[in-house]
């Protein structure tokens, strides 16, 4: 057997055992985090699915934001960004953690509207009367309250 023959075998056999054992390897823990929404179904339509931590004092822009996002989220999605079973889903979630959803996320959600993906609430709708700036404020109020609630 030639050293080429020996090399292409090496390199197949290697490939295999690493698809083999990533096909039986356990998943990696989320610490404690999921990426799927949690069950409502206890929960009265209406009222908050998350229970939220409120930093003690945000930054001047996340103040700005929380002001935004009282004139303009909270309707549906709740006080705090605590969601409302039935109307829209908690923005302080995992799902929504600068990893998966970053800020321009927000931006294109207000802007365009969202097609239901994760959660079972509908699609939102795109917010009148916003501009980027104040999108951006939203998004560093988000942004705190996760950071409070131990998400990063």
């Amino acid at each position: 057997m030639n050293k080429l023959g020996i090399l292409v075998g090496g390199v197949a056999l290697a490939g295999a055992a690493v698809f083999v054992w990533q096909a039986i390897a356990p998943a990696p823990a989320t610490q404690g985090h999921s990426m799927e929404p949690p069950d409502t179904s206890t929960i009265e339509d209406g009222d908050p699915i998350a229970n939220v931590r409120v930093p003690a004092q945000l930054s001047p822009e996340g103040e700005i934001g929380k002001r935004v996002f009282e004139a303009k989220c909270a309707v549906c999605h709740g006080k705090n960004a605590a969601g409302q079973n039935g109307i829209a889903p908690p923005l302080v979630n995992k799902i929504y953690e600068p990893g998966h959803h970053a800020d321009e996320a927000f931006q294109r959600a207000a802007f365009n509207g969202v097609t239901a993906h994760h959660w079972n609430f509908g699609n939102m709708p795109p917010i009148e009367g916003l501009t980027r700036a104040d999108v951006q404020y939203v998004a560093r109020y988000v942004r705190e309250l996760q950071r409070e609630n131990g998400i990063n």
